[in-house]
């Protein structure tokens, strides 16, 4: 069984940075996930395999990093420039298909999330 946990999150301010990380399996594709209130869960980002293949969610490209270091099997989202509509509970997410994918039926493995407050 696969755990994740997420850590990072806290509160920021707009046009600030925070930083997210959770452990990322080997063998796996990794996917950030965001749930506002009162809101569907939506992508954020995602990163292949070996790290060569990203996508990001238009309303965080530009903005948003997201990394891994498969020597130290950790994932990370970096988050600048802050914006009071990032405020969510962010999830970290591992799937197993063969195609890294947006949709988060894709993933097989989530985290318990974690908050991100961006408010001045």
């Amino acid at each position: 069984q696969v755990q994740l946990r997420e850590s990072g999150g806290g509160l920021g301010q707009p046009g600030g940075s925070l930083r997210l990380s959770c452990a990322a399996p080997s063998g796996y594709h990794m996917g950030w996930f965001r749930q506002a209130p009162g809101k569907k869960r939506e992508f954020v980002a995602a990163i292949g395999r070996s790290g060569g293949t990203l996508y990001y969610a238009d309303s965080v490209k530009g903005r948003f990093t997201i990394s891994r270091d498969n020597a130290k099997n950790t994932v990370s989202l970096q988050m600048n420039s802050l914006k009071p509509e990032d405020t969510a509970v962010y999830y970290c997410a591992a799937g197993s298909g063969l195609l890294l994918t947006a949709v988060d039926r894709g993933y097989d493995y989530w985290g318990q999330g974690t908050q991100v407050t961006v408010s001045s």
